[in-house]
């Protein structure tokens, strides 16, 4: 149960970070326990997260803000090992470092650079570009269905790593999944895979850029332009060619003559 002082705190930064939110970021106590938040962190522009949609917990301690909340994030990103403690000098491995003027958004600000970086911790893992891109793709899908848990017998409510099938996350944030499920008819998207129906669920869909066409088309009209202008030049001087090609000929056989003769 949170302290006075902590209900305090926490109504007073929830209210602050409602009326205004840091970009790309947003978050709200549970109705049921005001110490247990959930944030989405939606992905940036320039970076392989651009549109993802990442959910996870703050879990504060009853004493807050003397201490720094437990911080998880559920969505698979290719970044976090998925609903596992992460170590960081804001979170609850390191309740000395924590400094109490830190508030709610400074706590999330942090979690989304240090995201955005390369820098590891227990909790983070390496992966490709292309890879983390492939999961941001997913992840409204992901939030929405518990990775297409829905459909496999899903655990109960809460434990989100085995698979709820979006139970927790629908009880958290109805509006925004009601907004994954309609994006998700709207672009086709199999509830029981992730993936474009019709298309594949096996492999990352490595984005292509749209000025990539355009470039490849320009590699290949310079090409075919140095082809035709050496067919050009080749059909152009054809006589000049042949023309030199016997007078070559013939020399050489009169300098053979010349030295038979000698």
């Amino acid at each position: 149960m949170a302290s006075k002082a902590a209900h305090k705190r926490l109504t007073r930064e929830y209210k602050a970070i409602t009326e205004n939110p840091p970009p790309y970021i947003q978050a709200h106590p549970s109705d049921s326990n005001i110490l247990e938040w959930h944030y989405i962190i939606t992905g940036p522009e320039d970076t392989p997260y651009h549109n993802g949609q990442y959910w996870g917990t703050l879990v504060f301690p009853p004493n807050y803000p003397f201490a720094p909340p437990a911080i998880r994030m559920h969505t698979p990103s290719g970044r976090f090992q998925q609903s596992t403690r992460l170590c960081l000098s804001i979170s609850d491995f390191h309740p000395r470092s924590f400094n109490p003027a830190w508030e709610v958004s400074t706590i999330l600000i942090g979690l989304l650079s240090f995201m955005t970086s390369e820098e590891m911790t227990t909790g983070s893992i390496s992966n490709t570009a292309a890879e983390r891109r492939f999961l941001a793709a997913r992840s409204r899908w992901w939030n929405s269905t518990g990775g297409g848990s829905h459909l496999k017998n899903p655990s109960s409510k809460g434990n989100v790593k085995a698979g709820d099938g979006g139970a927790k996350f629908k009880a958290e944030w109805p509006e925004v999944d009601k907004e994954n499920w309609d994006w998700m008819k709207e672009n086709k998207i199999d509830p029981a895979n992730g993936a474009r129906m019709g298309g594949s669920p096996c492999a990352p869909q490595l984005a292509v850029p749209a000025s990539s066409g355009a470039q490849t088309q320009a590699v290949v009209d310079a090409v075919v332009q140095q082809r035709d202008a050496g067919a050009g030049w080749l059909s152009r001087n054809r006589l000049l060619l042949v023309g030199g090609g016997i007078f070559v000929y013939v020399l050489i056989a009169r300098l053979l003559g010349d030295g038979e003769q000698a």
